[in-house]
């Protein structure tokens, strides 16, 4: 396995059988968990803007291999997008949570404008999608908190 197909997939992730979009996303929450328990939001933050540099380097790889505009393996992608709804939301187990759920509901769903983002080409166009819902899940959590739901 190349080295770019190990990470757009987050080894092996994104072959999961059921849901592997989802499961990335519950895999980015394990790992952003304690580098904001440690650093606060901006380690996790700073982790987004790498997975994102990495996933879109990695997919457009990919998606020259296997000549597919949108590899649903590609789980990299998920990954940086759960980060980056994160890094808006407090640093408590509740707020994680609800910001899991709308990541995952803006990316799912995939409302205009974020439904135009997927027809960019390449690794670009893998990644950008799920950073239009992170950043539409990263403002509803963020003024969830503002408002003093959290």
């Amino acid at each position: 396995m190349k080295v770019s197909e190990s990470l757009c997939t987050i080894f092996g992730i994104g072959r999961a059988p059921v849901a592997p979009g989802t499961l990335a996303s519950a895999f980015a929450l394990v790992i952003a968990w304690p580098l904001a328990v440690l650093g606060g939001r901006g380690p996790v933050l700073l982790a987004a803007i790498a997975a994102t540099a990495v996933g879109v380097w990695a997919s457009n790889n990919y998606v020259r291999s296997t000549k597919n505009n949108d590899p649903s393996e590609c789980v990299i992608d998920e990954l940086s997008g759960q980060w980056i709804t994160l890094a808006f939301a407090p640093v408590t187990p509740r707020a994680y949570v609800i910001a899991f759920l709308l990541f995952r509901f803006f990316d799912i769903l995939k409302p205009w404008p974020i439904s135009r983002l997927e027809r960019l080409p390449g690794g670009f166009g893998v990644m950008a999608d799920d950073l239009g819902a992170a950043l539409a899940a990263g403002a509803v959590i963020a003024a969830l908190a503002h408002a003093g739901l959290f």
